[in-house]
């Protein structure tokens, strides 16, 4: 398959990731303030956040095997299907364990669509693009993650909890819905035909045993269960700190919209710094971040603390994205994609859940603490880890001496 091309299949698809995360970034705090409407506790909130990810840690390597020699745009459709359903139908949810598994459905719809997205940005694109064209698709999560908070916060308030979020959850699946609108032509056609054409499937252990996939695994992880359990429990924060839903909605969107900064400015700091370095700093910075939130801060100082957080979250998704297409072998591309969004939802399941436990037991503001040391392990595997462009350099060199020597 020619790499490359015209641009505009990018866009479109960044169009689109917009809209299913902009969804996505509305339900996840109206779900949790409806949660807390319905008598949900701490551990409630993190037993729910937690349903969001269980169906897509089983589901991730099943669907990454079927990307990897066949068509991706079809997952983008169930997808966005699944993520609009999702949303909707959790507003009618009267009772905790329904909307646990409405929730459930909105993050299964949400890795097809991630899975798809992510295989068809590295099939179309050039090793030395692949930074570049992994950041500008990030970028439609954080635009949809900046929308998303502060429009739940602008429609969620009042007396009627529980009636307001139900709103909000209406108007996600209806915002799902406009990603239909970009989905045309993402796809180059004629190249998935050579797909089903290669050879037989690599097996997981050794794609797991790949030196540099468990190094994008785990910072993905890291900084993935940093992002999903601010979302979910900075609204319970704002609740002990009588802080308002619209201000904690424009407290998430500012975190989102550092980085979308990041990520505009990615290559430069990649040719600043290079992808370790880069990727280490970031995760350092973001631990002590994540660990000062659970401080008594003046809102003032916890916006200046998220913008900063924000802007370290945003190196670590698409880099950890490149580490892994250019460290796995080349015919399992989609499948080490899959078993990189497994550990995101093995995170999203375990984080959220732990965090419940933590915060019922110890205050909402100790799962920040627990997010800190998490990103700081991040921190040491990034320093460890090797850049994989420089390790497939070294192996095509390596294949050209025995190609010679043969």
């Amino acid at each position: 398959m020619r790499p490359g091309g015209n641009r505009g299949w990018l866009l479109r698809l960044v169009i689109a990731f917009s809209f299913t995360q902009g969804a996505v970034s509305m339900a996840r705090p109206a779900v949790s303030y409806r949660a807390l409407a319905l008598g949900a506790d701490e551990r409630a909130i993190g037993v729910i956040a937690a349903a969001y990810a269980l169906l897509p840690l089983f589901a991730a390597v099943p669907l990454g095997r079927r990307t990897d020699h066949g068509r991706c745009a079809p997952l983008l459709t169930v997808g966005a299907l699944l993520v609009s359903g999702g949303c909707a139908l959790g507003a009618t949810a009267g009772s905790l364990g329904t909307m646990a598994a409405w929730s459930g459905v909105m993050g299964l719809g949400h890795l097809c669509f991630v899975i798809g997205g992510q295989s068809i940005v590295a099939r179309r694109s050039a090793p030395h693009e692949q930074d570049r064209n992994f950041g500008h698709f990030t970028i439609g999560v954080s635009l949809g993650q900046f929308i998303g908070p502060i429009a739940a916060g602008a429609l969620i308030g009042g007396h009627d909890m529980a009636a307001t979020s139900a709103r909000a959850l209406l108007v996600a699946g209806g915002v799902a819905a406009l990603s239909f609108t970009s989905l045309w032509r993402v796809e180059d056609r004629t190249a998935v035909k050579s797909l089903t054409e290669q050879g037989d499937r690599v097996p997981v252990h050794r794609i797991l045993r790949t030196r540099g996939v468990p190094a994008g695994i785990f910072v993905s992880l890291a900084v993935l269960s940093a992002t999903d359990i601010l979302t979910a429990y900075l609204p319970v924060v704002g609740e002990h700190r009588g802080i308002a839903p619209a201000l904690i909605g424009v407290l998430l969107g500012l975190r989102a919209a550092a980085t979308i900064a990041c990520r505009l400015v990615l290559t430069p700091l990649l040719r600043l710094l290079g992808r370790r370095l880069l990727l280490t700093v970031t995760c350092l910075l973001a631990a002590l971040l994540c660990a000062g939130i659970a401080l008594p801060v003046p809102v003032w100082g916890l916006a200046i603390m998220l913008a900063a957080l924000g802007f370290c979250l945003g190196v670590g998704q698409p880099l950890s994205m490149t580490t892994v297409v250019q460290a796995a072998p080349a015919g399992a591309r989609s499948t080490a994609l899959a078993l990189r969004l497994t550990g995101n939802r093995l995170g999203q399941v375990a984080a959220p859940a732990t965090a419940g436990l933590v915060a019922g037991v110890t205050g909402v503001a100790a799962p920040f603490v627990m997010l800190g040391a998490l990103l700081l392990l991040a921190a040491g595997t990034a320093v460890r880890s090797s850049d994989p462009q420089v390790s497939a350099e070294k192996r095509e060199r390596a294949g050209r001496v025995m190609s010679d020597g043969a």
